[in-house]
């Protein structure tokens, strides 16, 4: 989640940072507000109890993750208040327009998050109706930007982590490993006014030994080869008789031979998009190699989106589409190709490797991309 990343990397460095889980009471309050296309906070029985950021665009495709990284940059007008200038109350140093977007995601205490987004006909928006606009509601819990504190402490990370988390630390965040909890719902030590998700049963496993059985004689598996964006070629092969298309990029070098050019590589996250990093342009558009994290087939589609099937739009999460199409394992990640091509008019959703990816019909703007193999 692009939040627990965020709160991370705060600096000053953060000792009570807490891992920040998803909730679907927060997803929806969030979506039931996101309907309503109000641009405010609300509703007003339930903004006295919860955080909530709010962003809204129209036009070009953005991420939701896009609006997410938007408001962290608000850390660039805000001043971080150390404990000797807070006597006893926080002065407010933030020389922006703006900073609250910011603290609320950085603020310490809170640890759930539920989002929605809604695209809304028509929205008033600071006095101008903007059609088909996209809104994006978070809403957070406990809240955070109380006057007068600071939103987190300074120190070693996890260093004053609240008891619940057991000493656990990952990525400078207080953490729960919660495969291993009990389904007891533990008391909070902060008032949530949040309707708390109840624990479902959990049925159990079974493991029996296998039964000894005679071998049979069975045939091979098929394999399905692997898509790589590159080409075999000999010490005596033409450019003309096999350079055809984006394949030109990469050759794969037969022995004792030399290297013809140097690829260069690029490590993006799971929200990147081939549109953020290389748009398609005629004639041909070269993209780096990209080396994409493990881990990313679990991120929200709201963060990290998939359009498509084997070619994808290119507002779909580079990383992501990876897994889907095969090309890398998800508890690995490695290296992949992309070869931006023109968009489609449609593309075909699918549920393959664990991702489940989306159709899309007549995209108004936007192109496309296929996805390759990297030969290690």
């Amino acid at each position: 989640m692009l939040h627990n990343k965020l709160r991370g990397q705060v600096y000053p460095v953060a000792s009570n940072m807490e891992y920040m889980t998803w909730d679907d009471e927060l997803e929806r309050s969030a979506h039931a507000w996101a309907q309503q296309c109000i641009w405010d906070h609300g509703p007003s029985t339930l903004i006295r109890s919860i955080g909530q950021n709010l962003a809204v665009h129209w036009g070009r495709y953005r991420s939701p993750a896009f609006h997410v990284q938007s408001w962290y940059d608000e850390v660039k007008d805000y001043t971080y208040p150390y404990p000797h200038e807070c006597n006893p109350w926080c002065p407010d140093k933030c020389t922006g327009s703006m900073c609250t977007h910011y603290t609320q995601i950085v603020w310490a205490t809170t640890n759930k998050i539920g989002c929605a987004v809604n695209v809304c006909k028509q929205m008033n928006v600071w006095g101008e109706i903007w059609e088909n606009a996209v809104y994006l509601v978070c809403n957070y819990s406990p809240k955070g930007n109380w006057i007068g504190e600071a939103p987190y402490r300074t120190g070693r990370p996890c260093s004053e982590c609240p008891p619940s988390y057991g000493g656990g630390c990952q990525n400078n965040l207080c953490y729960k490993d919660y495969r291993y909890e009990d389904p007891v719902i533990s008391e909070a030590d902060e008032t949530n006014e949040v309707e708390i998700s109840q624990a479902t049963d959990q049925k159990p496993m079974w493991f029996y030994p296998p039964e000894s059985k005679p071998d049979k004689p069975s045939k091979p598996k098929k394999t399905i080869p692997d898509t790589y964006m590159t080409q075999v070629i000999t010490c005596e092969t033409k450019m003309r008789d096999k350079c055809r298309g984006s394949t030109c990029n990469r050759k794969s070098k037969p022995s004792n031979a030399f290297m013809v050019s140097k690829v260069t590589t690029q490590t993006v996250d799971c929200y990147t998009t081939v549109a953020e990093l290389c748009q398609f342009k005629k004639p041909a558009t070269h993209c780096p190699r990209i080396y994409c994290p493990a881990h990313c087939k679990d991120e929200p589609s709201y963060w990290a989106p998939v359009f498509g099937t084997n070619v994808y739009a290119d507002s779909s999460s580079i990383c992501k589409s990876a897994v889907h199409a095969g090309v890398i394992p998800d508890e690995r990640g490695g290296f992949v190709d992309v070869m931006p091509v023109e968009k489609k008019k449609s593309y075909v959703g699918s549920l393959k490797n664990g991702v489940q990816s989306e159709s899309l019909k007549n995209p108004s703007d936007g192109n496309a991309f296929r996805i390759f193999a990297v030969k290690q």
